[in-house]
């Protein structure tokens, strides 16, 4: 047997580099995840053990999946009773975001550090196409910079098109393993052939008919830039994901959401009742640092919206597994 590192998913296969020669690899047995149906149980980023089938084809099967550092999970787009591998064993996710074309969805980068922080994940925020923002864009860009900078994440704002912001992206990546993501048509693809030109990925227009993103990343596959000017450049690697759509959280009980809004739950210590979930409760002191201003409104409107969204959906259906 060898091990390897899965650098690409495609479904029912998986490429697996194995001291940089690549196999094509099956899965033999049942995988789980702490008992959760997965709609794919190896995700790229992944070491696993593999069985060599042909030398010739360069074929194998996966036989077992190494002790992860970490991982990203999220619900299903297609089976929401199934979660979704996105990447294992990353040192960061880079969410890339634009407040213009398509508009930034309202709690988006909420929900996606919902995904990140249970495995303390750091997150870095990238604005991208800040060439087009108007006046009122700028406004906004620098409300949100503050929350999620006070709350301990990196942002920056960038452009694809103009280079503005880039090298401070290329920084960000040096040396580490990244998961980039983001809602569909922010421009992943281009920022990402903006700092490794000789990937050469596909990018994709906006939707005439919705104005929404279109899919050009289909799998996640894992790549490795040639920042030439960097001695180190050979450690930097990043995992390419499909555009998300919409993020749902059938996975979650409302006391899962309120832990992992990090600074809720600093000041949750301090809460009257232990299963405080920052409602309606007496001697809430999320509530009265929202009202002091140490806790964004932004923040805790989106938080409600989710335990919301949660809430109104059938117990039954959610524990319901097929």
């Amino acid at each position: 047997m060898k091990e390897g590192v899965v650098i690409k998913s495609t479904g029912s296969w998986y490429t697996v580099s194995v001291n940089e020669e690549l196999y094509q690899c099956r899965i033999k047995g049942k995988f789980r995840l702490d008992g959760q149906k997965l709609t794919n149980p190896v995700a790229v980023g992944d070491k696993v053990m593999i069985e060599i089938e042909n030398v010739e084809e360069e074929s194998g099967v996966i036989v077992s999946i190494l002790e992860r550092k970490n991982y990203i999970l999220r619900q299903s787009p297609r089976k929401k009773h199934f979660m979704h591998l996105m990447a294992a064993n990353i040192d960061q996710a880079i969410l890339i975001v634009t407040i213009k074309n398509p508009e930034l969805k309202p709690g988006f980068i909420d929900r996606f550090l919902l995904v990140t922080e249970p495995h303390n994940i750091p997150v870095v925020i990238v604005f991208n196409k800040s060439d087009l923002y108007s006046a009122e864009d700028l406004e906004v860009l620098e409300v949100l910079e503050e929350v999620y900078q006070q709350i301990g994440y990196q942002t920056m704002a960038v452009s694809a098109k103009t280079g503005n912001g880039m090298d401070q992206l290329k920084e960000a990546l040096l040396n580490k393993t990244s998961v980039i993501s983001g809602q569909s048509g922010v421009g992943k693809s281009s920022i990402l052939n903006y700092l490794a030109p000789e990937l050469t990925l596909r990018e994709g227009d906006l939707s005439d008919y919705s104005g929404k993103g279109q899919h050009t990343t289909t799998f996640a596959e894992m790549y490795s830039p040639d920042f030439k000017e960097n001695t180190h450049a050979g450690s930097t690697k990043f995992i390419d994901t499909p555009g998300i759509k919409t993020l749902g959280f059938n996975n979650l009980e409302v006391q899962d959401v309120a832990h992992n809004f990090r600074e809720f739950f600093v000041y949750s210590q301090q809460c009257r009742f232990s299963n405080c979930v920052h409602r309606q409760e007496p001697g809430c002191a999320v509530k009265e640092a929202i009202e002091n201003g140490y806790i964004s409104v932004i923040r805790y409107d989106n938080y409600l919206a989710i335990l919301d969204e949660i809430e109104d959906q059938n117990y039954w259906e959610r524990h319901t597994h097929y």
